[in-house]
């Protein structure tokens, strides 16, 4: 069933539009669960993700019909997916539009969250549940960053570190002011406000 398209509504999605990132996204490297990928892409959305990238590259693509609606709360139809079969591929294009690609990683070496630039163009990778990024996703990253801990367990869900990643971005671009003023090309804003004021 459509919804009506009210004032109200419009305005809503206009604002939401306004706050949308091109140049922060995550790539999620082979998740298994799919209750996990839709927890991650109710996180892009409620940071401002523009959309999300799905690496899998021997072509077994999640299937979201089946699965996962309740932890989505619907995220999927307000975050646009990509998909890849290969990081050299998926990497490139996201380096042709100006972004580091930094790859979660459970070692000492790499840098805590918090002291990564998310301001600036970024991809956020997250691996698969049970062995985390590949050797070839992470040869191909530029670097690697770390949710710090101090408790007994070794790690998190990789849909709770997605979203304590993606909401240290949030709060780094928040206060860099990247919030207050719209980001997508004016094409581009219009084309998805006609989309999803149908959805």
């Amino acid at each position: 069933m459509q919804r009506e398209r009210t004032p109200e509504r419009l305005a809503r999605l206009q604002q939401v539009l306004g706050w949308r990132q091109p140049d922060l996204t995550v790539v999620l490297d082979r998740l298994n669960d799919v209750h996990n990928l839709n927890a991650i892409l109710r996180s892009c959305d409620a940071v401002g993700v523009f959309e999300a990238h799905l690496l899998y590259p021997d072509g077994r693509f999640p299937d979201f019909t089946k699965h996962g609606k309740r932890s989505s709360s619907g995220a999927r139809k307000w975050v646009p997916r990509r998909e890849w079969l290969s990081a050299a591929e998926c990497f490139g294009a996201l380096r042709a539009r100006g972004m580091r690609v930094y790859a979660s990683l459970l070692d000492d070496a790499a840098m805590p969250v918090h002291e990564l630039d998310l301001v600036g163009p970024v991809a956020l990778v997250f691996g698969n549940e049970k062995d985390g990024i590949s050797p070839e996703v992470l040869a191909a990253a530029d670097g690697t960053f770390r949710v710090p801990m101090v408790g007994m367990v070794q790690s998190l869900n990789v849909s709770v570190a997605a979203a304590v990643t993606l909401y240290e971005a949030f709060r780094q671009r928040q206060a860099a002011g990247l919030f207050e003023a719209p980001r997508l090309e004016p094409g581009e804003f219009g084309r998805l406000l006609e989309d999803w004021s149908w959805e």
